[in-house]
């Protein structure tokens, strides 16, 4: 398989008021934006689950809506991740059937706040909710820069845990770290660099569009770990009026290009 075979590309959410005659066609209704945008991508990192679990129904309707090789990888809902709570851990495994029925669901995204730290306590949380969730895929995203070490590189590879590598403003405390891979999956989440916006608000931290000169260097940057993976998934979180999708395109065309 080619480098440009692994590639799996997408955007972080897809429902969104600002993209519409950016990336939607003018006038679009809400309900037909995700057979637009399953037109034009072969993946998608379902974001509205963060904020509740998702009705039987409407993931089936995801399912049943993309296309035979479409793959969804889905955020874990903050009650987990941001109140450090897994009384509704099977609940929300559950309501991703449809999703790992039909064959499309590539696994469940766990991403912690700045404020999880790498102290025993929340080693110990981790581990508990890798536990909780291991029926699913999982892949984990730390913004703490206290995670960035061996041992936690080691942990996840010896639990078969995929570990997310965000591109993101060079800010000492953020997590950092070269690109790498804990499992047969790369996991590439692409936010923004630009620090003077990174604690404004939300809209404001995810406002910035990659130049094409940093998408070609984040191409080579992962070449060698490219050709060490099964898949490669790369998803752009950056989506204040629609620059998700259009970086999001631009890697696309790109990564043929990129020696």
């Amino acid at each position: 398989m080619s480098q440009k075979d692994k590639y799996i590309v997408g955007t972080s959410g897809y429902a969104f008021n600002d993209w519409i005659g950016r990336f939607y066609s003018p006038g679009i209704a809400s309900r037909e934006m995700f057979t637009q945008y399953a037109s034009r991508f072969n993946a998608l990192e379902l974001n509205f689950t963060f904020y509740r679990i998702p009705s039987i129904k409407s993931i089936q309707r995801l399912a049943d809506e993309s296309p035979n090789d479409f793959l969804f990888w889905v955020k874990a809902n903050r009650q987990i991740t941001h109140q450090a709570d897994l009384s509704i851990a099977g609940e929300f495994i559950d309501s991703l059937t449809p999703l790992n029925i039909s064959g499309k669901l590539a696994g469940v995204l766990l991403q912690f706040p700045q404020s999880f730290r790498r102290t025993r306590e929340n080693r110990i949380f981790l581990s508990k909710t890798t536990r909780a969730m291991a029926a699913l895929p999982l892949a984990v995203e730390f913004r703490h820069f206290s995670w960035a070490n061996s041992a936690t590189i080691q942990a996840l590879r010896e639990n078969n845990i995929t570990l997310v590598v965000p591109d993101c403003p060079a800010i000492p405390s953020l997590f950092h770290i070269p690109p790498i891979a804990t499992t047969s999956t790369g996991y590439l989440r692409l936010h923004s660099r630009n620090a003077e916006k990174w604690y404004a608000d939300m809209a404001q931290r995810y406002d910035y569009s990659y130049s094409k000169e940093e998408l070609i260097e984040i191409i080579r940057s992962w070449k060698q770990v490219v050709s060490q993976v099964e898949r490669m998934f790369v998803f752009f979180n950056n989506c204040h009026h629609a620059q998700a999708a259009h970086n999001a395109e631009t890697f696309s065309q790109l990564i043929s290009q990129v020696g």
